[in-house]
């Protein structure tokens, strides 16, 4: 099967069927293969071929099928690349790499994980890369965690399908361009972050549709206009920063309608007027 950006769902069936836990600890066994640097010996002393991949570490298979469901190995200080193999693993759920040194490309294949609902690269060293479109075909994603790569270019317009999607994350990346409005298809959405960018435009007015929004981070970027008055509909919203744009204006009163706000930042700014006195308890 040819692999590319997008996986039509019935290959993808048919891919899941005709692989195998044999399948899953090749893919693997190409992961440790691919790590070059490995200073607790973790890898080296959990995983071997004469014990079943279900009983190493970091991994977690299915109860009924006996499939590799959970990959993490985050927080191991492990240096190395990212295998094409590892799309070989059809049943994974969760994929978490978080706080290591992975460095160079993602590869395609991983646009088979059609299972994947978590999925956390962040504090790696992917750098000069710029957000691989295929995330947009992961659509069973509710987390996606890629901060602190070094991302560059845009923010794919291909991310508004996660449809899943609660916690999106992309802070302290290199990312420019202006916010895509394909996000705030994700009514699902909880938690946006992608504070410390080069972001710039303006704030979409759309942003008001994200009605279950806890938590919105939009600090240290170049984003100017003003704050869009239908922030009214995040009646959920507890935390939002804006700290350090080029954001105009006058505070939107509907702020002091947002009863669940426990925190705002605004600082450093082009606000004017008054800052209303429903706000006094919060940090501006």
């Amino acid at each position: 099967m040819s692999i590319g950006k997008a996986v039509h769902p019935a290959l993808y069936i048919n891919f899941a069927k005709r692989t195998n836990i044999f399948t899953d600890q090749q893919a693997l066994l190409a992961l440790k293969a691919h790590i070059t640097h490995d200073p607790t010996n973790f890898l080296a002393s959990n995983w071997s071929a004469s014990t079943s991949i279900c009983e190493w570490t970091g991994i977690t298979c299915g109860a009924r099928h006996r499939r590799v469901t959970a990959l993490d190995i985050s927080y191991l200080n492990l240096t190395g690349t990212i295998p094409p193999q590892l799309g070989n693993l059809p049943f994974l759920s969760i994929l978490s790499i978080r706080n290591n040194s992975f460095h160079g490309t993602l590869p395609d294949e991983l646009a088979q994980l059609r299972r994947l609902e978590y999925l956390d690269f962040s504090f790696n060293n992917f750098i000069n890369l710029e957000i691989p479109s295929w995330f947009g075909s992961l659509t069973k994603l509710r987390i996606l965690s890629l901060s602190e790569i070094t991302f560059s270019g845009t923010i794919p317009q291909s991310l508004g399908n996660l449809s899943s999607l609660q916690e999106l994350i992309l802070g302290y990346n290199e990312l420019s361009g202006s916010i895509p409005t394909s996000i705030f298809n994700i009514s699902s959405l909880q938690i946006l972050s992608i504070s410390s960018n080069q972001l710039s435009g303006a704030i979409p007015k759309e942003i008001g549709i994200l009605t279950q929004l806890q938590s919105l981070f939009l600090r240290g970027n170049n984003l100017q206009g003003v704050i869009p008055k239908n922030i009214l509909n995040w009646t959920r919203l507890q935390m939002f920063s804006i700290y350090q744009n080029k954001i105009q204006g006058a505070i939107p009163k509907e702020i002091g309608n947002l009863t669940q706000l426990k925190w705002i930042n605004f600082g450093y700014n082009q606000l004017q007027g008054m800052i209303y006195s429903t706000l006094i308890t919060v940090d501006v």
